[in-house]
């Protein structure tokens, strides 16, 4: 039996937010840069109803919200944001989050950190 997946995929969200563990990013803030990865088994061939997949404005809409609550760890926020995507679709069957911090407050550092969580249900 055939059985297809849709992967719906969402990149370069920006956002401005107060992540991290010391008190100056808690004061000054950082860009950060999300891509997003929803993966699902279509109820419908072919999926007409945007009933039938993930909406991603909606996605935006919870990623934007929970990255206004400030975390210590990018690893909690990306755990987090797989649960409340998970709840909000309860069709999905993986996701993948990449969160990166665009200028972390390193010395001399030039390129980004982030986490990546890749998680099957």
């Amino acid at each position: 039996m055939e059985k297809s997946f849709m992967t719906v995929s969402l990149k370069g969200l920006r956002f401005f937010a107060y992540h991290g563990l010391f008190p100056e990013e808690r004061k000054t803030g950082n860009w950060f840069e999300a891509d997003l990865e929803l993966s699902y088994v279509p109820p419908a061939d072919p999926v007409c109803s945007l009933d039938d997949t993930p909406d991603y404005g909606a996605v935006y809409q919870l990623v934007g919200q929970t990255m206004k609550e400030p975390r210590d760890l990018l690893e909690t926020l990306v755990m987090e944001i797989a649960s409340l995507l998970k709840e909000k679709f309860p069709a999905l069957k993986a996701v993948r989050i990449a969160i990166r911090k665009m200028q972390p407050p390193i010395p001399g550092f030039t390129g980004t950190a982030g986490v990546i969580l890749e998680k099957e249900y």
